[in-house]
């Protein structure tokens, strides 16, 4: 009788979960629609105000599915999208937890890729173990993970302990770079730039490398992603002290008026946003 009991209480459980599966999954089209709207959204007022229903709507369809690898990686890609974008420029303690949060995610999809642990509690060696079994399937999960752990650790600098996982971020994005160099973009050669140049020589900086990532990235995506060019003032152009590189890539950010890719409306008015509060920092670090 007890065997009986357990067997229906198996069944029960498992219907349920499939029961929410299938809500989540009929409800993926939404979710998906909603986030082509938000990426054509050019007032950023209004995207700041709708974001946050947005990641609590995502959330939700996690308790539901928990074990949705797609909606894991729109979790770290919204956490990462919000904090960058809202943030970070004026919070960065907060910037952090929202990064984590992203990177959280990431983890979780990670592991139902295959990874044995999270990454964070995983050698450098694991990592490139497991990333040599990812497919191009998992460049969206590789490409957010990796992106909200690199913004983490770049709002906890002083913390050695989250600083060495950079280069469990920095091999996560060489397996993309292997898989789908155009994904997002070209963002991936966005973030090599940033990686190379932002840092000294000794720490694994090339000025070089990180002028052609820039370039790559702005042939990818045809100069229609005006984040290449705050990316590479901010990093590469201050790096190397270029005072007029820095003011004209940034002055074209905020002044260019032909037609640009409506599903980059969002993220190129969060650029020009972030251009000019780099401007005014010009003297200071000029």
């Amino acid at each position: 009788m007890l065997s009986r009991v357990l067997i229906l209480f198996a069944v029960i459980s498992l219907s349920a979960c499939s029961t929410n599966q299938l809500m989540v999954r009929a409800s993926m089209p939404i979710m998906e629609g909603g986030i082509v709207a938000m990426n054509h959204e050019t007032d950023l007022e209004m995207a700041k105000a709708a974001m946050p229903a947005n990641i609590e709507m995502l959330e939700g369809l996690l308790v539901l599915d928990p074990d949705n690898v797609t909606l894991r990686a729109y979790g770290a890609q919204a956490y990462y999208g919000y904090a960058y974008g809202f943030v970070e420029d004026g919070d960065r303690k907060r910037a952090s937890r929202f990064y984590l949060r992203g990177l959280k995610h990431g983890e979780k999809a990670l592991i139902n890729l295959g990874f044995n642990k999270p990454l964070t509690q995983t050698t450098h060696d694991e990592v490139v173990k497991n990333l040599s079994q990812m497919d191009k399937s998992s460049v969206p999960t590789l490409f957010w993970t990796a992106s909200a752990l690199a913004k983490w650790i770049d709002m906890n600098r002083a913390k050695p302990s989250i600083f060495a996982h950079m280069s469990k971020a920095a091999a996560m994005i060489e397996r993309v770079l292997t898989l789908d160099e155009t994904y997002h973009y070209g963002s991936v050669h966005l973030f090599l730039g940033v990686y190379y140049g932002s840092r000294p020589a000794m720490m694994g900086g090339d000025l070089k490398k990180s002028q052609f990532h820039f370039d790559r990235a702005r042939a990818i995506n045809k100069a229609q992603m005006l984040m290449t060019d705050v990316l590479q003032a901010q990093y590469l152009e201050r790096q190397r002290m270029n005072r007029t590189a820095f003011h004209t890539l940034l002055t074209r950010v905020i002044n260019l008026e032909e037609p640009l890719l409506p599903e980059l409306a969002l993220v190129n008015a969060i650029a020009r946003k972030k251009a000019r509060l780099l401007l005014k920092k010009e003297q200071e670090w000029f």
